[in-house]
């Protein structure tokens, strides 16, 4: 409760013409962090006075990012074994106050659906072609082809809301819903474009870096073979080198996002997403916060 009194005392302070005063109140309410953010939003709300509401989305802002930028470190550090949050982590970089436990329950629901008419004799190709079936044809989804670097593409909770996404977010989703089935799909970091690998564990040494075969996400899950990618690279004039044929790790992944963000907001001359979005880059470069 002391807390609350010195928090409400600052957030009166708000308004002070002199700047110092301001800053102090600002670096205090920093240190407090996301538990300001409901106070600060109440102020906001009761206020008639614009340079007290832009002082207060100023600082809600850098509170939100700073816990931005410290749950992805800890993703990070803690080993990036969970793609979809690390996904989610960026998401909230743009969408904070996202409901995340409701757009979990809507990939589950998608799972679901999957898992009625998966059957343990299938073959590799049958439960993809069952995966695309449901992900699709029954819920809809598709590249967004006409609007491609829009940073929504980007954005977890708008490509599961719009049904459409770019290559890397619909990959996300779908190599999320294949493995939550224990179907071996997992993201391969092809240079222009990102695809998914079925890896065939049992039988590495019979298959190049162990892929069956690939899967393109942004085409509705068309599923073909390594000498397409050999094609594809040679179209590109670049060398085959093995990091284009295998499965790439979580970090690889999320910094693809970023990257296409960064490049999504220098085409929309957004210079302060942009610099922000350096940060995120750098924590993921192994940068301490």
């Amino acid at each position: 409760m002391e807390n609350n009194k010195e928090i409400n005392a600052l957030v009166k302070l708000l308004d002070d013409p002199d700047l110092e005063v301001y800053e102090h109140v600002e670096k205090r309410l920093l240190e407090y962090g996301t538990q300001v953010v409901d106070f600060l939003e109440n102020e906001w709300e009761h206020s008639l006075d614009s340079l007290l509401q832009e002082r207060i989305e100023n600082i809600v802002h850098k509170i939100q990012f700073n816990s931005v930028k410290e749950d992805l470190n800890l993703w990070y550090h803690s080993g990036a074994f969970d793609l979809l949050k690390g996904a989610l982590v960026i998401n909230r970089y743009q969408y904070p106050d996202l409901d995340e436990q409701k757009l979990i329950i809507q990939i589950e629901e998608i799972k679901r659906e999957i898992w009625l008419d998966l059957q343990y004799e299938m073959s590799s190709i049958e439960k993809i072609k069952l995966i695309n079936h449901v992900f699709y044809n029954v819920y809809g989804f598709s590249g967004n082809t006409k609007n491609h670097h829009d940073p929504q593409n980007s954005y977890i909770s708008q490509v599961i809301e719009s049904k459409k996404g770019n290559q890397i977010s619909l990959a996300i989703i779908y190599s999320t819903l294949a493995q939550k089935l224990d179907i071996p799909v997992y993201g391969v970091n092809l240079p222009q474009h990102f695809i998914l690998g079925y890896i065939d564990e049992s039988r590495k040494e019979e298959h190049e870096f162990g892929v069956l075969f690939y899967i393109n996400a942004f085409n509705k899950g068309a599923i073909f073979g390594k000498h397409d990618v050999d094609q594809f690279l040679r179209q590109l004039n670049l060398d085959p080198l093995p990091g284009f044929y295998a499965p790439c790790s979580n970090v690889e992944i999320i910094r693809r996002i970023i990257r296409n963000l960064i490049s999504a907001y220098e085409n929309l001359g957004s210079t302060e997403k942009v610099v922000e979005l350096k940060q995120l880059q750098e924590i993921l470069n192994g940068d301490n916060l």
